[in-house]
């Protein structure tokens, strides 16, 4: 495993992110797919084994099972100060201004509810779930400072939205001498590249890490372009939302993973990270699973370079798209 500064911070990530949405209570929230707590048990300790240091969640995953999880797991083999956690607040946790959004009121709210899951007394990352439109940014930002400086947060991050948004969430932090964002983030993939246009351009810029979601395009790129649904995809409505199966040009790119995948004598997931690690605007993905395999497969991708010429036929079928997922 290899370990990287989080943009400019000092923070340092693995540059694998267990995304912890799979880890959760089917009967809570709209993951009907994730796993309760004895089943997620030998992926936490896959992932500690095999190097893994970050752990990212939200308060939303689940109706905060998520947290309850990733919290209890990475006591039980972990000490606190050798791994990052990540999580997020926005999502609707409960009726009334304190339980949805990014006003002070529920900032602070969700904060302590988030450490509490936790079981924790601080958190490593604690990112914003996308931008509230309805909440003054000045507000927002000097709220997320607040938690920092009260030693609840140590950095915090953000998540997909318009590129001038997040410069102007970040101008407010300078002008006023409140703490920066460190993370964006955001949806990348070979199916997804529209960040390539703004967004990644100005993290590189601003030394703000980018640690993208999605990296496998919710398995799309994991296995052939008219394989059979999963029980996550036929559940997941947000991915209905993010890719359309029937595009040719996404089919394409499917089909040029297999080829590379073939030849290469590796999975078709380790072609897709590996594309992704070589980015020098990417920090780390966030990879989900639900097999042991998946973090075989993401821990083996961080050893595969990819040249130029697989790169290019990677590329080479991209058509514009809507951004999407914000």
């Amino acid at each position: 495993m290899e370990y990287l500064r989080l943009g400019k911070s000092g923070l340092s990530v693995s540059k694998v992110i267990l995304g912890c949405m799979s880890f959760g209570d089917p009967t809570r929230g709209t993951h009907q797919w994730s796993f309760g707590i004895d089943e997620s048990r030998p992926y936490f300790k896959q992932a500690i084994e095999a190097g893994i240091t970050t752990f990212d969640t939200a308060n939303v995953y689940s109706m905060g099972a998520s947290e309850e999880i990733t919290g209890q797991l990475l006591r039980e083999f972990a000490k606190r100060d050798e791994v990052v956690i990540a999580t997020k607040v926005r999502g609707m946790m409960g009726p009334g201004p304190k339980g949805v959004g990014l006003s002070r009121a529920a900032i602070l709210t969700q904060v302590d509810e988030s450490l509490r899951r936790l079981g924790t007394d601080y958190i490593d990352l604690y990112q914003i779930h996308r931008f509230d439109a309805d909440v003054p940014i000045e507000e927002t930002m000097e709220a997320l400072h607040d938690v920092v400086k009260a030693g609840k947060a140590r950095y915090i991050g953000a998540s997909s939205m318009w590129t001038w948004q997040f410069a102007q969430m970040q101008h407010t932090a300078d002008l006023n001498g409140w703490t920066r964002f460190v993370s964006m983030q955001n949806q990348y993939n070979l199916l997804q590249r529209e960040e390539e246009r703004e967004m990644l351009p100005y993290c590189l810029d601003q030394g703000v890490g980018v640690i993208p979601w999605s990296p496998l395009a919710r398995g799309r790129l994991t296995r052939p372009a008219d394989a059979e649904s999963t029980a996550r995809s036929d559940t997941d409505g947000f991915s209905k939302i993010l890719y359309d199966k029937t595009a040719e040009a996404d089919r394409a790119i499917v089909d040029a993973v297999g080829a590379i995948a073939e030849e290469r004598g590796v999975p078709r997931a380790q072609v897709a990270l590996a594309w992704m690690m070589g980015k020098p605007t990417v920090t780390a993905p966030i990879v989900g699973t639900t097999k042991p395999h998946h973090l075989t497969d993401a821990v083996a991708a961080v050893d595969l370079k990819l040249s130029a010429d697989e790169v290019a036929r990677l590329e080479e079928h991209y058509t514009a798209r809507p951004a999407s997922g914000f």
